[in-house]
């Protein structure tokens, strides 16, 4: 990588770029577009947070991945997080509360923070922490969901509290989306994309790209059915394989080039939606932007890990405000050496280089 290369004003660009998308994507409506007018003053001023925490040799993400809960209603196939133990069906333990997951949140916005995807398990299952959110009204919260809790409740929230916007996750159309996620939850999800639209709200999606559903996904008859109910971001995250057999689902290379020359194609053709890939072009963002770098992920008991896909932590976030968790041993190693830099064949590098994460683990955990 090139020494030269600014983490900061990268990533910065790339906040940008989707604020700007979205102001362009909302323009129809007056609601949306006056929320986004005020997130993009919001986002300009965290900005300005990053760069002056960056010239006193402080970076800061602007993005932060929360787990809220470890507990899924659904059981989707190749799911890395139920592989990782992460998500289960039972109520779960010693869960972070509401108040201390907006005590992060608060933290979060102070520090310069402007996105926290909510994910889970199914974070529409903790309402309360959600309504935590929603009070926080300067950052922007994707709610990654799986489509199936959407109610009366909900909707009254999410049109009072613009700053909360549910990403529905889609694998395509009904056969491959039943396929991995179980029998009609394909329809389960038009129906309540169908309400959500009824309501003037407007959401997103995410689908998980895999070397068999690439070409279905970047179709113009897909992405026109999202759009056409209201859908206005579309997220590509690349697929990670949970063993050995799955491997070859995982975009390589030449997938991910195909990827890149079909969004930088829908952002010219269709700006009334917005095309993010996770986690994109790690070539030209210097490497993965995990541990730090860009984002960093806080599981649902409150440890901070490099990434959703890399569950290691040593430092929990009960125990540490949110700067002291950023400059934990483990993402200061991560950070400071070559592995986020490393090539890999597909999917994420540190779950594929899981060996070495471990061992920085161990030294980093000798070092407290």
């Amino acid at each position: 990588m090139d020494e030269k290369f600014d983490i900061q004003e990268y990533m910065t660009k790339g906040v940008e770029r989707v604020v700007s998308d979205a102001l362009k994507a909302t323009l129809k409506d007056p609601r949306e577009s006056a929320f986004m007018v005020k997130f993009a003053a919001a986002s300009k001023a965290s900005s300005r947070k990053r760069k002056k925490a960056e010239a006193r040799g402080e970076h800061i993400p602007p993005f932060l991945i929360a787990s809220i809960t470890s507990k899924c209603n659904l059981h989707c196939a190749g799911c890395y997080s139920r592989c990782n133990n992460a998500t289960v069906d039972s109520e779960p333990v010693a869960q972070l509360t509401a108040e201390e997951w907006g005590r992060i949140f608060k933290e979060a916005d102070e520090l310069g923070i402007s996105f926290i995807l909510l994910a889970g398990g199914e974070p529409m299952l903790r309402r309360d922490v959600i309504t935590a959110a929603a009070e926080t009204p300067d950052i922007l919260f994707p709610i990654f969901t799986n489509g199936t809790f959407v109610d009366g409740k909900y909707l009254e929230m999410f049109d009072k509290s613009r700053n909360l916007l549910p990403i529905i996750s889609i694998e395509g159309e009904r056969e491959v989306t039943d396929a991995r996620r179980g029998e009609g939850i394909y329809d389960h999800l038009i129906s309540n994309m169908n309400k959500l639209h009824e309501h003037g709200l407007i959401f997103g999606a995410s689908v998980t790209v895999t070397t068999q559903n690439i070409r279905e996904v970047t179709t113009e008859s897909f992405l026109n059915k999202l759009s056409d109910r209201g859908c206005k971001v579309v997220i590509f995250v690349e697929y990670v394989p949970v063993s050995d057999d799955s491997a070859y689902l995982a975009p390589g290379d030449e997938d991910r080039e195909y990827l890149a020359a079909e969004i930088s194609r829908l952002r010219n053709s269709h700006p009334e939606m917005v095309y993010i890939s996770f986690p994109g072009d790690e070539k030209n963002s210097g490497g993965c932007v995990a541990a730090g770098r860009g984002f960093f992920h806080i599981n649902s008991h409150g440890g901070a890990e490099p990434c959703p896909f890399s569950p290691y932590s040593d430092v929990n976030i009960k125990d540490k405000p949110l700067r002291d968790a950023l400059n934990s041993p483990l993402f200061m190693a991560l950070r400071a050496g070559d592995i986020l830099k490393d090539t890999h064949e597909g999917g994420c590098v540190l779950y594929e280089k899981k060996e070495l994460v471990e061992k920085l683990l161990n030294e980093a955990s000798k070092s407290l």
